[in-house]
């Protein structure tokens, strides 16, 4: 009966040890010291995930170093904003590194700005610091089919940027000072993110791309390099010795997502609205 017992407990003990190691391996886990890499690929429009999976891997002891992977060419402005604000504060714990894709411009670049280093391919396209909006005008359209559209509004501006009819004048100024005060926000945060002054930032601040190696020479990037330089260098300033593991988020495939990406973003933005972007469009 005793043998019994003891056949249970050591039993229920390699139990144990083998649903530890199953879950170390299901999160992708494993046990030494680690160099976590996120992906941020294709335009930014949603923050959260990108915010989550960072604060995650700044709080693992085992994450020595991070490196993001960015292929975007920008997007929303508040998104790109936050994802810069999270990466600000991550880099002070942490080792960030940028690897740029084949591209990271507008957007991309402004949430690539704040880390640590950034290493860019010679042929990057980044750069691209400006803002767009865009807004379409079917009024030509609605009268020739003969449809009108009746507002009443509570002020002057509240139907500002109507697709249903053109700018007027002081709309257009209105929307402009938007833009410039957004564009200000940009050329700051880029200033201060790779430590130049704001005018250096601002003579070259009106949209243009750049390749990596003329963003090289401008000091938006640091070294250029593929991703495999960013992961090296990463293990080298945050101290691990030999080769790194390197670890990332796994994709979660559902049919919910497939068919969110599947969507070309002409439809996704039919509705009508006021978009001010970070975002490159050639």
């Amino acid at each position: 009966m005793k043998k019994f017992f003891l056949f249970l407990i050591i039993l229920f003990v390699i139990l144990i040890i083998i649903s530890i190691v199953t879950l170390l391996f299901q999160k992708n886990l494993p046990i030494g010291e680690k160099v976590a890499l996120i992906k941020i690929e294709g335009p930014i429009i949603d923050a959260k995930d990108t915010i989550d999976e960072l604060k995650g891997y700044v709080k693992d002891p085992s994450i020595k170093a991070i490196v993001i992977r960015i292929d975007s060419p920008g997007g929303a402005v508040a998104p790109s904003q936050e994802i810069y604000e999270e990466i600000k504060k991550a880099v002070i714990k942490k080792k960030i590194i940028v690897s740029m894709g084949s591209i990271a411009a507008s957007g991309g670049y402004y949430i690539a700005s704040p880390a640590t280093k950034i290493i860019s391919n010679p042929g990057t396209l980044t750069g691209s610091i400006g803002v767009i909006m865009e807004i379409p005008n079917i009024e030509g359209l609605m009268n020739k089919i003969g449809v009108k559209t009746e507002v009443i509004k509570s002020g002057k501006h509240k139907d500002i940027a109507s697709i249903f009819r053109g700018i007027k004048k002081e709309e257009r100024e209105i929307l402009q000072n938007v833009l410039d005060n957004v564009h200000e926000q940009f050329i700051k945060a880029v200033a201060e993110g790779r430590k130049i002054h704001p005018d250096d930032i601002r003579k070259i601040a009106d949209g243009r791309i750049f390749t990596g190696e003329q963003a090289l020479k401008l000091g938006l990037v640091d070294q250029l390099g593929n991703l495999q330089d960013a992961i090296d260098i990463a293990s080298k300033l945050a101290g691990i010795k030999g080769e790194p593991i390197v670890v990332s988020k796994k994709e979660k495939i559902s049919l919910i997502n497939l068919l969110k990406n599947s969507i070309p973003n002409e439809i996704k933005e039919l509705n009508p609205s006021i978009r001010v972007k970070y975002l490159y469009i050639p």
